[in-house]
């Protein structure tokens, strides 16, 4: 902005989430308050990567401009901590937008996850792109001058965290930014040089930038000192880096406070070079189901900061995963435009996706119960790619995992099939929004009753791969919910006639009601049968063997997405006392009109049962009303 209001002293108060923000960290005692130095040393190296990527296409950016590098200047007798880089700096409307505001997309998720316990809530710092804010732990005034890489006019942003904010113009003589902070009483263990070379040290040692360490005492000489070791972790081999060093790196790549769940990180050689360091969180990003649905991997090139946002990199089914990835191959000036559809790239995507999942084999296998823990926060997601990538949908399936009827836990596939009796040939599940419901479904009572393991699948994406997956291992998968149930006992199954003629038939009374809904319910249903399914309850609904399932149905009417609403089969139970009861009046003179509403609150009831409203609620009330009075008088 260089317009005659910009040029003057803007004095703005904080925007209500910001002040919330600061409260909390001006008053939580946290136990690790040095978090703040990491999170400023992560910013400035964060800023040095912009200003390289955008010299690419601007060389003029960077020309006659130091090696980029970050310089953390202690002057005791002014009590202040200055934090300095080179990179590409900030103007007017970035330091309000930057500092004024958070400004990013993890805002919301952000103050959702606030509890109310400030010293859990604290712990949040640096997962959402907040961490900035953390200078208010140690500082009770902080000051930011800054200038943006190809503009002239250098900005103030000054605080002390409570009152709000001044911009005004400064003067700088390079592009980038200078963040001093005036301690507080009981911060000034910050001004001690071994406190921060061991914070440094650390936290930060894997910064690809130069960290020096100036120290202005109040008598003696101004002593300067290299802190980090300045080489990019990703380059160096496995053998010289310790599980802290990961940590750290994790921490500082992906924003995050959890500890990494899985390391991976190898180089690989041959017709394409690249460097590899990945990591799967413990904990679920915030953003992991953000419609967008990009991955938060960085690309590199040469060590030269690409992007954080190339949505060919990794599937999207991969996005829970953070890290680094640099190619030797991709040439430096490659933009985001001619990374899609990059041979290179693809090559890369392929390799390093089958690492991966090779890796979370290896996992399942050797450590189940740490495996199961990954499921429970990444499953969800994972299953996406059963539908999306055919190539990998066998090794996926491996994969997965499930709850189920017969099993506390987690159960893959090859488990079920091993637990499968001889006379099964099916693998059998049931769709719904959790475990708990599914498993009292109605649906199940046939197959509990004999004893007949069901799956339950009740993430949205399992409605889609499980139109694409027809069997497993030989074995069919088919679903609880639609057609007839395949629940005749072994002796019909190897052909007696006679028994299973027997099975088939109903009294004239059951009969004669099943006619009697049929004509009750008219196109509300597909049919009525009997049901071999049903042991307790008295009625159900059910798809048609080529109709779609009814949770699928469900779950694109809620997105707007059916065609034309499809009618179910209803099932009753003819041995259960309510059927009985109902069928003993059905072939009376006036059967239809006395059964008409029990014939549509048994419909209503098996709706209610599917998690569906009841068709006409008032109706419903009304025929529910009566038969209370009725049964009353």
């Amino acid at each position: 902005m260089t317009t005659a209001a910009a040029q003057q002293e803007d004095k703005r108060g904080f925007e209500a989430e910001v002040s919330r923000l600061l409260h909390l960290m001006i008053h939580s005692v946290y136990s690790e308050r040095e978090i703040f130095l990491r999170e400023l040393i992560s910013n400035a190296s964060d800023a040095c990567d912009k200003l390289r990527y955008a010299a690419i296409a601007s060389p003029q950016l960077t020309q006659g401009a130091e090696e980029f590098a970050i310089t953390i200047t202690v002057d005791e007798e002014a009590k202040t901590l200055t934090i300095a880089d080179n990179g590409i700096g900030m103007n007017h409307d970035d330091l309000i937008s930057h500092l004024g505001t958070i400004a990013r997309s993890g805002t919301s998720a952000f103050m959702e996850k606030l509890s109310g316990d400030d010293k859990k809530d604290v712990s949040l710092i640096g997962q959402f792109g907040v961490g900035f804010y953390s200078v208010f732990m140690v500082a009770d005034k902080v000051t930011v001058t800054s200038r943006r890489a190809g503009e002239d006019q250098a900005w103030s942003w000054v605080s002390d965290g409570v009152s709000g904010y001044t911009v005004a113009p400064a003067v700088k003589e390079r592009a980038g930014t200078d963040i001093t902070l005036h301690l507080k009483d009981d911060a000034e263990e910050f001004l001690q040089s071994y406190r921060l070379q061991t914070v440094i040290k650390t936290y930060s040692d894997h910064i690809d930038l130069p960290i020096t360490l100036v120290v202005r005492p109040k008598e003696g000489d101004e002593s300067s000192e290299r802190v980090n070791e300045g080489k990019a972790l990703w380059g160096r081999p496995k053998s010289e880096v310790s599980d802290e060093q990961y940590k750290e790196f994790y921490h500082h790549v992906a924003h995050a406070m959890d500890d990494p769940w899985m390391t991976l990180h190898y180089r690989a050689e041959g017709v394409i070079e690249y460097s590899v360091l990945l990591f799967v969180p413990t904990e679920r990003p915030h953003d992991l189901f953000d419609p967008a649905r990009k991955n938060r991997v960085k690309l590199y090139v040469k060590r030269v900061f690409i992007t954080d946002d190339c949505e060919d990199l990794l599937p999207g089914y991969l996005r829970f995963l953070r890290g680094v990835i640099d190619s030797q191959d991709l040439p430096l000036n490659i933009s985001r435009e001619m990374l899609q559809n990059n041979p290179v790239l693809s090559r890369m995507q392929k390799a390093v996706t089958n690492r991966i999942l090779s890796e979370l084999e290896k996992k399942a296998e050797k450590e189940p119960e740490a495996y199961q823990q990954f499921w429970d926060v990444f499953g969800s997601v994972l299953k996406e790619g059963i539908y999306e990538d055919f190539d990998r949908r066998d090794q996926l399936l491996k994969l997965a995992r499930f709850k189920s009827s017969a099993e506390e836990g987690w159960s893959s596939l090859s488990d079920y099939v091993g637990r499968m009796g001889d006379e099964q040939n099916s693998i059998y599940y049931i769709t719904g929004d959790s475990a708990q419901a599914v498993a009292r479904s109605p649906q199940l009572e046939g197959y509990r009753a004999r004893g007949i393991e069901v799956l339950y699948l009740t993430d949205p994406v399992d409605d889609f791969w499980l139109s694409m997956v027809p069997e497993f291992e030989g074995k069919a998968l088919k679903s609880v919910t639609k057609g007839t149930a395949d629940l005749s006992s072994d002796d019909e199954k190897d052909g007696d006639t006679e028994k299973k003629d027997e099975g088939s038939k109903h009294s004239p009374e059951i009969e004669a009601f099943i006619n009697v809904l049929r004509q009750v319910l008219g196109d509300k249903v597909k049919d009525v049968k009997t049901s071999t399914r049903l042991v307790e309850s008295a009625v159900c609904l059910v798809a048609d063997e080529n109709g779609m399932d009814m949770h699928l149905q469900r779950v694109l009417q809620q997105h707007q997405q059916a065609t034309l609403p499809q009618s179910h089969i209803l099932e009753i139970n003819p041995g259960h006392p309510l059927i009985l009861g109902l069928a003993s009046k059905a072939m009376s003179e006036n059967a239809l009109t006395d059964l008409e509403d029990a014939g549509m609150l048994l419909f209503d009831q098996a709706r209610i049962m599917e998690g569906e409203h009841p068709e006409d609620p008032i109706a419903f009330a009304q025929r529910l009303s009566a038969l209370m009075l009725q049964a009353s008088s």
